[in-house]
């Protein structure tokens, strides 16, 4: 380390980076996270080439956040660690503007400070040969719209550049804290979402029908119940609605539980929904009906009749079509698309999966009541002492 502090040249560059960061100091109360992202960004860029082509070696990083520490002690941010992931973000995200790799695009328009400062932070970027500078514009627009943690979070989880794209663009449209983008990540919900089968294409118009296969996923992961395995369809939308804190995140964002069992009027004979919900995003009812076994065709014959229901009895004339939703403990793929072919009403078809105990387990663990009961019972013992 000493013999990097010793060349003139690392200390020519060091004091060109410390005013650099000085810099991005007075930018941060215009924009303090997309100015600190370029930052992080830019560090990386030159952490990376000043290995590469000054050849200081692995002690370089370690020096600099000595340095770097003891002339912005106020600042967080250079630990050795924080730097590596500097690097690493660099190097991530490389490929992208060397390549013109196409860029998903955000849903829905970006309304944060980054946009004020793309043009200005796209000619800062060094340009490859070749490159598309709208490409780079909104890769910046992107990388800058989310927290340094979430971005750090990505690149360590995501196992490709097109999961880390499209995790960057479902947390900028669904304002997903980092705890929710893990879960998203280690959940596996890139290889999920829109894998739903569904006849939405077919029965709904566009933009409504891309939405729509959007909001569905397969396999939904139901793994916060602890059931039977024997369970009955009953008790598996009771502990649904019990669990509705960790049930709407797994469905997604726009779900508005509407109730359970929802009771349908038809002539003078009444029926029941599963569970009804309304979607505030696509501007729909959604009915989702849940069987805990394999698929069977006639099932979709059930849910075609209660959205029929739902649209003839409970929507308005400013709500779209109804979609219904079922979920099984497991499907044939072909069977579902058969099933679907001639069905006029939106349905999507996914299967679920929870956390199977066996029966006797099951009997011998305390229930939820039991558990609240031995809990006061305990409380009140201690007040009394």
């Amino acid at each position: 380390m000493n013999e990097i502090l010793n060349l003139s040249e690392y200390r020519n560059w060091l004091s060109d980076l410390k005013q650099q960061i000085k810099v991005g100091q007075i930018k941060a109360a215009f924009s303090v996270n997309s100015q600190m992202i370029m930052l992080y960004w830019d560090m990386g860029r030159q952490i990376a080439e000043k290995q590469e082509t000054a050849k200081w070696g692995s002690g370089l990083i370690d020096q600099l956040s000595k340095d770097l520490k003891a002339e912005f002690p106020e600042m967080s941010g250079f630990s050795r660690t924080n730097l590596f992931r500097m690097k690493r973000f660099y190097q991530y995200y490389l490929p992208v503007l060397q390549h013109n790799v196409i860029v998903p695009q955000v849903v829905g328009q970006l309304e944060s400070s980054s946009q004020k400062i793309i043009p200005q932070v796209v000619g800062q970027i060094q340009l490859f040969e070749n490159q598309d500078t709208e490409i780079v514009a909104q890769v910046v627009q992107q990388l800058t719209s989310i927290p340094w943690s979430h971005n750090v979070c990505i690149i360590e989880k995501a196992k490709d550049l097109d999961q880390a794209l499209f995790y960057i663009n479902k947390t900028i449209e669904n304002n997903w804290s980092r705890a929710v983008l893990e879960y998203h990540i280690e959940d596996g919900l890139y290889g999920k979402q829109g894998k739903a089968i569904t006849n939405f294409n077919l029965t709904l118009p566009e933009p409504q029908s891309d939405l729509a296969n959007e909001m569905m996923k397969d396999p939904y992961n139901f793994d916060f119940l602890q059931l039977s395995e024997k369970v009955k369809e009953t008790e598996l939308e009771k502990a649904l609605i019990q669990h509705i804190a960790q049930f709407l995140p797994e469905l997604g964002i726009g779900f508005a539980y509407m109730g359970r069992q929802f009771t349908l009027k038809v002539g003078d004979d009444k029926y029941r929904t599963d569970l009804l919900f309304y979607h505030t995003r696509l501007k729909c009812y959604v009915v989702i009906e849940l069987k805990t076994r394999k698929f069977e065709p006639e099932f979709v014959g059930k849910l075609n009749f209660y959205i029929t229901a739902v649209n003839e009895l409970v929507k308005d004339h400013n709500d779209n079509p109804t979609i219904g939703m079922l979920l099984c403990k497991n499907k044939n793929n072909y069977a579902v698309e058969f099933s679907l072919k001639d069905v006029n009403n939106p349905i999507g078809v996914s299967a679920f999966h929870y956390t199977e105990l066996a029966d006797e387990i099951k009997a011998a663990l305390p229930s939820a009541e039991e558990l609240q009961n031995e809990l006061l019972n305990f409380e009140q013992e201690h007040e009394k002492k």
